[in-house]
């Protein structure tokens, strides 16, 4: 097997294939689950608190989401014919997902959320032959777009946590959320390795303490012992309405430029020769199967994420065995009743806090993607921005503005996500044509393509570039 220069920069690199003792199988797998815990976690309590779940129900809806994930660490790291990469990845609901999810629920009602996690996977499973088609659509300037509003949108929705369904927060409550949003921050400031990681985990904990300690809040588990399986179809039959889902089905089309940018920077982490023709249709089919199985039992769409490829470099344990290993311990997690319903206890406070770090992460990736796109004042890029988020800011500052409109134009143009996504990509298509004869020559460095950037993720990855790095010259590092 050739050897890349990302595999040289790390001194203990293992192959990819090579076998992983069970005595450092267990703790490597475990320093995963450590590492991806939060974000299950938190997104759970982010959609019981808006939803107003009861404590059985969020109980469930937790197994759902670590059971879902595992399977799906598994599914990719081990492979089943062309389903999974076979790459040391793992698996969670995504956090812009989980965001569209609940306007949706907000405003059709849960069973129709649930419908469109549905249609959204199969969106995703049914356009994977056009693939080198479709990702053109979303270079980072629609992605970056796509993700700020997410953002955004969902900072408000964080917001209601703590302030209630009136908007008028109790000084306690938001004291709480505070100390939780703080404790956060100290966190991720002090802590290394997977326990920054796992700074969310850590605020929502430290949040509950405070809570119980001063008063603020009260920690209220629900009732359950030994293990059981999560509820099926919690939320009853699901709905599918085409129009109200079209959130969902913008965001599962743009997952693909995300899919792309991680199997690429995973595979030149683990030494083999990036096939995105190849190896990208493999993770998003995993993907969508178990986003299917996902809508089936409450939860979001759920995404591949790119969060442990760091702990691989460091390690230089690339294994797919070890994520699979990780896969086992969320199963066994999601399996045993005790923990997820004594998480379920979590004031409603603590988790409106860690929300908000979370969301307000996401509105920041969104920024650091546009500043990878053109933004010049010779090109199209500016402009095309400028109007994708005035679009999908309207909506968000005049919440009545197309109350007058059609139902199926106020869904449209009332999703800021949607009505941005939709105008960056027309814009991009038509202006790009009349930039790309006007745009003057210059002497820069061609920009590396998009899929081969790391994609967002509530923990950042190295740019492929930087893995590059130790490979190159001095003259060309001097450059």
């Amino acid at each position: 097997m050739t050897t890349t220069p990302a595999a040289a920069a790390t001194p203990f690199a293992e192959a990819i294939d090579a076998p992983v003792p069970f005595r450092r199988l267990v703790p490597l797998a475990a320093q995963h689950v450590l590492a991806m815990i939060a974000a299950p976690v938190s997104t759970v309590f982010l959609v019981a608190g808006t939803l107003t779940m009861p404590p059985g129900a969020t109980a469930s809806l937790l197994s759902a989401v670590l059971l879902l994930c595992g399977a799906g660490a598994l599914l990719q790291s081990l492979g089943v014919w062309r389903i999974g990469g076979r790459l040391p990845f793992v698996m969670l609901p995504g956090g812009a997902a989980t965001a569209l999810f609940l306007q949706i629920a907000q405003e059709h009602g849960a069973p129709t959320a649930a419908g469109a996690v549905l249609l959204a996977a199969a969106l995703l499973l049914a356009v994977l032959p056009l693939y080198a088609r479709v990702v053109r659509l979303f270079p980072p300037l629609v992605m970056g777009v796509t993700v700020l509003l997410i953002g955004i949108a969902m900072i408000r929705v964080a917001a209601r946590l703590v302030t209630g369904p009136d908007g008028t927060g109790e000084p306690h409550a938001v004291l709480l959320a505070a100390l939780t949003v703080a404790a956060t921050v100290a966190a991720y400031v002090l802590l290394r390795g997977v326990w920054r990681q796992s700074s969310v985990l850590i605020g929502m904990a430290a949040g509950t303490v405070v809570a119980v300690t001063t008063g603020l809040g009260a920690f209220a588990p629900a009732a359950g012992s030994g293990f059981a399986l999560p509820a099926f179809l919690p939320f009853g039959t699901p709905r599918f309405d085409l129009v109200a889902a079209l959130p969902l089905l913008v965001f599962s089309l743009t997952t693909l430029a995300e899919i792309t940018g991680q199997t690429v920077l995973n595979s030149e982490t683990v030494g083999r020769t990036p096939a995105p023709e190849r190896d990208v249709p493999r993770v998003a089919r995993a993907d969508a199967l178990v986003s299917l199985a996902g809508g089936l039992f409450g939860t979001s769409l759920m995404v591949t994420s790119a969060e442990n490829i760091g702990i691989g470099r460091l390690t230089g344990v690339r294994s797919p065995f070890v994520t699979a290993g990780a896969g086992v311990l969320l199963v066994v997690l999601g399996l045993a009743t005790p923990v997820s319903w004594a998480l379920a206890g979590i004031p409603e406070a603590v988790v409106g806090g860690s929300a908000l770090v979370v969301y307000a992460v996401i509105a920041v990736m969104g920024v650091e993607m546009l500043r990878r796109a053109d933004l010049s004042g010779t090109g199209t890029g500016s402009l095309t921005a400028a109007l994708a988020l005035t679009m999908g800011l309207l909506p968000l500052l005049s919440p009545d503005l197309y109350a007058g409109f059609p139902g199926w134009a106020r869904t449209i143009l009332g999703s800021g996500v949607v009505a941005g996504t939709l105008t960056a990509v027309l814009l991009t298509a038509l202006l790009g044509r009349f930039g790309s004869r006007t745009a003057p020559v210059t002497h820069e460095e061609p920009r590396t393509p998009a899929f081969r950037r790391s994609p967002p993720t509530a923990a950042r990855t190295p740019d492929v570039r930087a893995v590059r790095e130790p490979g190159r010259s001095a003259r060309a590092r001097r450059r």
